[in-house]
């Protein structure tokens, strides 16, 4: 937790006497806060989820579907400056954004923040990145901006009590989108507080069916976060405008069952939620993240390697989200991401890492399939009391021999008390980048991406169209 204070956040001005209520505050602390005022903790985090995030969009990018779609939008569209990442193209950064924003929640392999309910990342970077690359702005704007908008986001969704059917994606993302748009466009400082009441009236209806289901649909939710705040910047600045507090209105009656504005600027400028996010190391949902620590434990414990032919069945007990993730044949690909039977049976099956241990390949693989349909999972009740703080799930591997293996995590991987070995994330990039962009390619846009806020021109970040 980085508890550093920004005096000019935490204390946003206002003419003597009149109160400044949560809404202004968020959105002066994206409007008023310097550079200078970002502890460098959550700079250095900053710059760690951009590098993770721009090989993960790439990769999505190159899917099937992204190609078409990329090809179709950036062939009807206006041009502009701004990267479609992973194609080597660019067009305006509004198809920019809303491309980037899909692909990279397409593979499920992006950031995240348990106490956000969601990615406020890939919510915010596409659009960010999009709007610096069209006008020409400096490095050290764009990551302050990020940083910002990110940690908005992170606390709008930390204040909702979000009801389970939603996906977070589309959601609180708009408007971090928008503030950050608002930032470095310039807009007046006196109709911040406006534009996130109007982004927030313009969420979309998600719904976590999609997840259940496999269906793609629930990728382009990103990508209407970063169109979408855009686009409420340009009502606000066309004349538009919005209800008086349309953050409360949606996240507390619409979106969630319950929004506490007291939660939303608690510590604001001195505890920073981005520091406490997750980096992934698997592309699936995040709570099939605690599972998968969950078998490990059980295989560090077992007497010796456990042959997946020898398993009776398995029982895994975890927290709600966790406990929602329960099919156990996915349909494609996309269905593994938010299985917990799979997740556990392709992992102890083997032979695949990756990328691969989530395809098509594993999907119709017999060993996996008939594994699968024998891991069962319920919630546990007690475990559910404990989230976000704890993400308890337990497992139990019966062996045919009436043999048990328990394994339990408690703290998922990748948390900030549970940290990623930095050669571990290392390795994600080169994974990903290096097949794309080879690896001179990918190693310059690392090192630029590490140094940001050097670079006067983010249009010209490197010598490539990555």
């Amino acid at each position: 937790m980085t508890t550093v204070a920004t005096p000019s956040a935490a204390t946003p001005s206002a003419a003597p006497g009149i109160p400044v209520d949560y809404l202004d505050q968020l959105a002066r602390f994206v409007g008023q806060t310097r550079y200078e005022d970002i502890p460098e903790a959550v700079l250095a985090r900053t710059r760690e989820i951009l590098v993770d995030t721009f090989p993960v969009i790439a990769s999505g990018m190159r899917t099937p579907e992204l190609m078409a779609l990329s090809d179709k939008q950036v062939k009807s569209g206006s041009p502009g400056r701004s990267w479609v990442i992973g194609r080597g193209v660019t067009t305006n950064r509004f198809d920019a954004a809303m491309l980037n924003g899909i692909a990279g929640a397409w593979l499920d392999y992006d950031e995240g923040n348990f106490l956000a309910n969601g990615h406020p990342g890939m919510q915010v970077i596409p659009a960010a990145f999009a709007v610096a690359q069209e006008l020409g702005l400096s490095g050290k704007e764009l990551l302050a901006t990020i940083a910002l908008a990110y940690e908005v986001v992170a606390r709008i969704g930390w204040a909702t009590k979000v009801k389970l059917i939603i996906n977070p994606h589309g959601t609180f993302g708009v408007v971090g989108a928008a503030l950050a748009t608002a930032r470095l466009t310039g807009m007046p400082a006196s109709d911040l507080r406006q534009l996130a009441s109007l982004a927030a009236s313009s969420c979309m209806a998600t719904n976590r069916h999609t997840m259940l289901d496999g269906a793609t649909v629930r990728n382009w939710y990103a990508g209407h976060s970063g169109m979408m705040g855009q686009m409420a910047a340009r009502l606000v600045e066309s004349g538009f405008s919005g209800p008086s507090d349309g953050v409360n209105t949606t996240f507390s009656l619409v979106l969630g069952d319950g929004f506490s504005k007291e939660t939303a600027v608690a510590g604001l400028g001195e505890r920073w939620l981005l520091t406490e996010g997750y980096l992934k190391l698997y592309p699936t949902a995040r709570y099939s993240h605690s599972c998968i620590d969950a078998l490990f434990d059980a295989q560090a414990k077992a007497p010796r390697p456990i042959d997946p032919e020898e398993v009776d069945h398995i029982e895994v007990r975890a927290y709600r989200l966790a406990a929602y993730l329960t099919t156990q044949r996915p349909k494609d690909w996309f269905g593994t991401r938010f299985s917990l039977p799979f997740a556990v049976a392709t992992l102890m099956v083997g032979g695949r890492n990756g990328l691969d241990a989530f395809g098509d390949e594993a999907v119709a693989d017999p060993r996996i399939v008939a594994l699968a349909a024998r891991v069962t999972v319920a919630e546990a009740p007690e475990f559910t009391a404990r989230y976000p703080e704890e993400q308890r799930v337990t497992i139990a591997i019966h062996l045919r021999d009436g043999t048990v293996v328990h394994g339990e995590c408690v703290i998922t991987s990748g948390e900030p008390g549970r940290p990623h070995a930095a050669a571990d994330l290392e390795r994600k990039y080169r994974d990903l980048a290096e097949p794309l962009w080879g690896a001179d390619r990918a190693a310059q846009l690392r090192e630029a991406l590490m140094h940001l806020d050097d670079c006067p021109d983010v249009s010209a970040l490197v010598d490539f169209c990555p």
